[in-house]
């Protein structure tokens, strides 16, 4: 299935719905490492500051100033070839 990105009420959110189940509930923010490997990749797109996952999605938090459109395509990506393998 493909990685579909959803809105949310919150502006600088976006949930990425991925098919799989992906356990958690998990929460990961920028500046700790929770040796995760999926959760540092995602981090380490500039802007992104935090990642909820749970059930088949993952939401990912960005800084206000952060542009989607930078990070949109970027994050599906990683969450497309983790969850496919």
């Amino acid at each position: 299935m493909p990685v579909q990105i959803e809105s949310t009420p919150n502006p600088n959110a976006l949930k990425f719905t991925v098919g799989v189940d992906v356990g958690g509930p998990k929460t990961f923010v920028a500046g700790r490492d929770d040796g995760d490997p999926l959760a540092a990749v995602l981090l380490s797109i500039p802007g992104i500051t935090s990642i909820f996952m749970t059930a088949d999605f993952v939401t990912l938090s960005k800084t206000p100033d952060a542009d989607w459109a930078e990070i949109a395509g970027r994050a599906q990506g990683i969450l497309q070839s983790h969850f496919e393998s």
